[in-house]
């Protein structure tokens, strides 16, 4: 969406398939870091854009057994917003899309589902969708994989992936907020269990961290005991916990890191979750996903204008964006397998670890994982001299 609107803007002729009718989806990618509200100052949208419903988080927290420290300040980032923005995904999707119905280059195609690639000569042409009256061929100069971590687009383009692995899965769900709960949003840890929970205003959005595969043991346990469970890790919800009367108010995300060794081929791009699979550790996987389309416009933009880029200009697009890729599934791996995995695997008490004792002494260390987790390590900006605000 953030690329065909940059695009469009751009008057370069762009259609977005969506395959399904509307944008309303449960536990998608919510966290606006201030690099894409930094994106959305230099469009011009900013102030338009922060009226639209959402949180602010200045700060995250963390709680160890009974012992709680501030890991990521914000409010010291060079950035126009210093904070993160919770903000409903559909919300998010509808601005961008009312956006850029302003422009006849602008074409989105809902309830449209992408079922193949077209192919000539070994170059991607375009797309097939399935519509509900009937199969659409849409022929295009470039062709752009933006359907997530189960990317039919990839699939089919036959793009081979590095598989990162990861040990945990995590239960979504929502639970309904008291005004007398604590104002913060912050992970809970104890011996073989963690309970992220983010502040929504009426509602906490509760992450229930798993080892990887033991969704249907957990289930077998009964509803009841999953309720025990929360409970304890956070006992101000025991009077609400019954609000998850059956797993179908449990969502179960299998959680997966990879990437594509090449993220394209001729006529075609991936970007996003399509062409970089990242954990909900740090909330960072949307974030990323539109640091790609603004690499993407700025690269292409100028080609697209004459054509059709070539590959060696589509392959600028994954050199640009490799190294931030790189970088945060390095971190998210490491958090995986010496943080998550062993408290999961651990079954004594666990004390403070040392280096949120240092964040608990020193405040200004907390300027550092702000700075990773809301600008990332390389923060992309609108260069198209007709995109920006001025």
């Amino acid at each position: 969406m953030m690329l065909g609107y940059l695009l469009a803007r751009a008057s370069v002729d762009v259609y977005i398939i969506e395959k399904h009718k509307d944008f309303l989806r449960d536990f998608r990618g919510d966290t606006m870091h201030p690099s894409t509200l930094e994106l959305m100052h230099e469009l011009g949208l900013l102030d338009e854009f922060l009226k639209l419903p959402h949180q602010e988080i200045l700060q995250l927290s963390g709680q160890v057994g009974s012992e709680t420290v501030t890991i990521a300040d914000f409010t010291h980032l060079s950035t126009h917003c210093q904070f993160l923005a919770l903000m409903p995904q559909w919300v998010f999707l509808n601005f961008l899309a009312n956006k850029g119905k302003a422009y006849p280059q602008f074409h989105l195609l809902m309830n449209a589902e992408v079922v193949d690639i077209i192919q000539q000569c070994g170059k991607v042409i375009g797309a097939k969708a399935k519509t509900q009256d009937g199969e659409l061929e849409i022929l295009a100069d470039l062709t752009i994989g933006a359907d997530g971590r189960r990317s039919v687009v990839r699939e089919r383009a036959l793009l081979r992936i590095h598989d990162l692995g990861a040990p945990v899965d995590v239960m979504w769900m929502r639970i309904s907020r008291s005004p007398s709960d604590p104002a913060e949003t912050f992970g809970h840890v104890e011996p073989g269990k963690i309970l992220v929970m983010i502040d929504r205003d009426k509602y906490w959005q509760c992450a229930f961290v798993i080892p990887k595969g033991s969704a249907d043991e957990l289930r077998k346990k009964g509803i009841e005991n999953f309720q025990q469970e929360i409970g304890k890790l956070s006992p101000f919800l025991e009077d609400r916990v019954k609000e998850l009367k059956d797993w179908d108010d449990v969502s179960l995300l299998s959680v997966s890191v990879d990437r594509l060794v090449h993220w394209s081929k001729p006529g075609l791009l991936c970007i996003g979750d399509s062409a970089h699979a990242m954990a909900p550790v740090g909330g960072v996987g949307i974030n990323l996903a539109i640091q790609d389309a603004v690499a993407a416009a700025n690269i292409l933009e100028p080609k697209l204008q004459l054509g059709c880029p070539s590959p060696e200009e589509l392959v600028m697009v994954q050199r640009r964006r490799e190294f931030p890729t790189r970088a945060t599934q390095k971190i998210q791996t490491f958090v995986h397998m010496h943080v998550l995995n062993r408290v999961l695997n651990r079954n004594k008490p666990i004390s403070l670890p040392w280096p949120l004792k240092l964040l608990r002494r020193w405040r200004f260390l907390r300027r550092i994982p702000a700075r990773v987790v809301g600008v990332g390590f390389r923060p992309e900006h609108i260069q198209i001299p007709s995109l920006r605000k001025a």
